[in-house]
């Protein structure tokens, strides 16, 4: 069994002496682990960090096999490591797709918008383009936000919070007495201003809510990663 693929470094971890397991994101063959000959070497461990652009080849001798992989690194993020909000970033987005991606099952449109997120990390406005990846990625959980009308009254205008249960908007005239029972929705993902870091730290606080809720079963009922945690924590300083 083999293949060749484009992919994204999500995490690494020695095996053995001198080889590595690592786990990339894949454009045709979705989160898939295999093991790197020599990847704990001097030479190979810097390359193998998650968020490097990577080319592969897998090869096992069956399907179910964890496999090998031959790699040829193609972009670097390394730059990164002098951001530490951008870094956090990085960090935060390998671990959730790490902890809510099953194994070996594609993601096209995933894959795409993560590495326009990557490619965005450090950039002028890359943090509304992080809450909007981690939209996507309960979209692609099929925990997906309902964030067009109210649920109440089908209004379009007005939207102001989101329902807990259900992930669908209200309107603040139709949540009434039930508001503080209910998600604040920030402006900017209501369509109707940009982005500040109140916003931001609010938006992730809803994304947070129904990303552990669907992840919990996943996660056996352990936290989000503390990667997301370090996140949003360093978001919530500058807010």
């Amino acid at each position: 069994m083999d293949w060749r693929d484009e992919g994204v470094i999500l995490a690494m971890r020695p095996h053995g002496e001198t080889a590595a397991i690592i786990e990339v994101l894949t454009a045709g063959h979705g989160r898939h682990a295999g093991v790197v000959r020599g990847g704990a070497s001097r030479r190979m461990a810097p390359v193998l960090q998650p968020g490097t652009g990577v080319r592969l080849d897998w090869r096992a001798r069956l399907d179910e096999h964890l496999g090998v992989f031959t790699v040829e690194p193609v972009q670097s993020r390394a730059h990164l490591l002098e951001d530490r909000l951008a870094l956090a970033g990085l960090l935060s987005a390998c671990a959730l797709l790490r902890a809510a991606l099953p194994e070996r099952e594609p993601h096209p449109g995933l894959w795409s918008e993560t590495l326009t997120l990557l490619d965005a990390l450090g950039a002028e406005g890359w943090t509304a383009i992080y809450l909007r990846w981690e939209l996507r990625l309960l979209e692609e959980l099929g925990f997906g936000l309902d964030l067009t009308a109210c649920a109440v009254t089908g209004a379009r205008e007005g939207l102001a919070y989101v329902s807990p249960r259900t992930g669908r908007a209200v309107t603040r005239a139709a949540a009434g007495d039930w508001a503080d029972r209910l998600l604040p929705l920030p402006p900017t993902l209501a369509g109707t201003g940009p982005m500040d870091a109140g916003d931001l730290a609010q938006g992730l606080r809803l994304t947070g809510h129904f990303l552990d809720r669907g992840l919990r079963p996943i996660l056996q009922d352990r936290p989000l990663p503390e990667a997301r945690s370090r996140l949003v924590d360093l978001i919530a300083r500058q807010a």
